[in-house]
C-alpha cells in the first residue's frame, strides 16, 4: 500500500485509483512537468525570459511544441501587465480554473483539510516542504515535485487527482484560453486517454464540491528541504 493510500484510504468520489507506476519515457515526462510547473505560475519577466529555454528543453526531449505556441505567443507578445491581469482573473478569481487539485473534489471543507495534510506528508517523506502562501495541492507545486523530487509519488498524486486535472483542461479549452495546451501535455504523461467532455469525467469519477468553508493553513509553491525549515 502506498503512503498516499495509507493517509487517505482508497480513492473516493472525484479521484481515481492509480495504476502501478510505469513510465516508458520518464525523461519526456520530467521535462513536460517542469515546463508546466513554470508556465502555470504567475507570469513575470523571468518567465518570459525562460520561454526560449523551455522551448529548447521540450524539443530536446522530443516534445512537439506546437500546442504551446498559443501560450508562448500570449506570454511574450502582449504587455506583461495585461497578461498578469488576465492570469489573476482566470486562475485566482475564477473557480472554473482552480489550480488546486483538491478544490475540485472537496471544495473548502474539513475533508479537504485532510487531503492537504496528506499532500504535505508526502512532501515531508522526501525531506521537502512547501513554504509560503500556496496550498500543497497547487498544481505547479505538484508538477515540480513530480519532475524534480519523486516521479513515483508525483505520478500517484497526479493520477489520483486526474479528474481534477482533466476538468481544468476542459474548462480552459471551453473558455478558449491558451493554457489548454500545457494541460494537454501534462495529461499525456499519465496513462489512459483523456476524455473529450466534462460529462465523461463526471461519469468516471463524479463531482459536486461541498460548500462548508473552514480555515486552511497556507503553504507555498516553493519546495524547501526539511532541514532548512526553522520549525516543523
Amino acid at each position: 500500500m502506498s503512503l498516499l493510500e495509507k493517509l487517505l484510504g482508497k480513492p473516493g468520489k472525484g479521484t481515481l485509483a492509480p495504476e502501478p507506476y510505469a513510465d516508458a519515457r520518464p525523461g519526456r515526462s520530467r521535462v513536460i512537468r517542469q515546463a508546466a510547473a513554470l508556465l502555470l505560475e504567475y507570469p513575470d519577466e523571468q518567465l518570459v525570459e525562460l520561454i526560449p529555454g523551455i522551448r529548447a528543453a521540450l524539443a530536446e526531449a522530443g516534445v512537439p511544441a506546437g500546442e504551446l505556441e498559443p501560450l508562448f505567443d500570449w506570454l511574450s507578445s502582449r504587455p506583461l501587465p495585461d497578461v498578469q491581469a488576465a492570469y489573476v482573473q482566470e486562475f485566482d478569481l475564477s473557480k472554473r480554473h482552480s489550480l488546486h487539485l483538491t478544490y475540485w473534489t472537496d471544495g473548502d471543507t474539513r475533508r479537504r483539510g485532510e487531503a492537504l495534510a496528506a499532500f504535505k506528508e508526502i512532501y515531508r517523506s522526501h525531506a521537502v516542504l512547501p513554504e509560503g502562501t500556496e496550498l500543497p495541492d497547487y498544481l505547479p507545486l505538484v508538477l515540480e515535485f513530480a519532475a524534480k523530487v519523486s516521479p513515483e509519488d508525483g505520478y500517484e498524486l497526479l493520477q489520483r487527482y486526474r479528474p481534477s486535472v482533466e476538468l481544468l483542461r476542459l474548462a480552459l479549452r471551453d473558455d478558449g484560453l491558451p493554457y489548454e495546451g500545457i494541460l494537454t501535455l501534462v495529461c499525456s504523461t499519465l496513462p489512459g486517454v483523456s476524455p473529450e467532455t466534462q460529462a465523461s469525467v463526471m461519469r468516471t469519477a463524479g463531482y459536486g464540491p461541498p460548500t462548508e468553508t473552514v480555515g486552511l493553513e497556507p503553504y507555498s509553491s516553493r519546495l524547501l528541504p526539511v532541514s532548512e525549515r526553522s520549525h516543523p
